[in-house]
């Protein structure tokens, strides 16, 4: 197990395997469908989650995704610290896309998570 201390908090376990997904697969702009979907399944498949919590998990992953670019962006406007910080180090470059990546394949993760 892998803690991101900068992000621990109270959470689901579903919401944590968003995040661990969306890094470890990882869904990154650019990516592919068809090689990051069974690279999903595998992930979610060791976790043992039901039809319910597979139909659920890859909005869960968008909304993860865009969570850590709004946050990265709005704490570029308020100097807010460390997460401006890796705005301006271009972390912003990388979640915003990646969210964007995530977004418009929803279906296509929820297919893999289901086959």
């Amino acid at each position: 197990m892998f803690i991101d201390w900068d992000g621990a908090g109270p959470g689901s376990r579903l919401w944590d395997l968003a995040y661990t997904a969306s890094t470890f697969v990882p869904m990154c702009a650019g990516g592919d469908p068809v090689v990051d979907g069974p690279r999903l399944r595998a992930l979610v498949d060791g976790y043992g989650l039901d039809e319910q919590q597979r139909r659920a998990l890859p909005a869960l992953i968008a909304a993860h995704t865009r969570g850590m670019y709004d946050l990265l962006h709005s704490a570029s406007l308020t100097g807010e610290q460390p997460w401006a910080r890796l705005y301006d180090e271009g972390h912003g470059e990388h979640w915003g896309p990646a969210a964007d990546y995530i977004q418009e394949h929803l279906d296509e993760w929820t297919v893999a998570l289901l086959e």
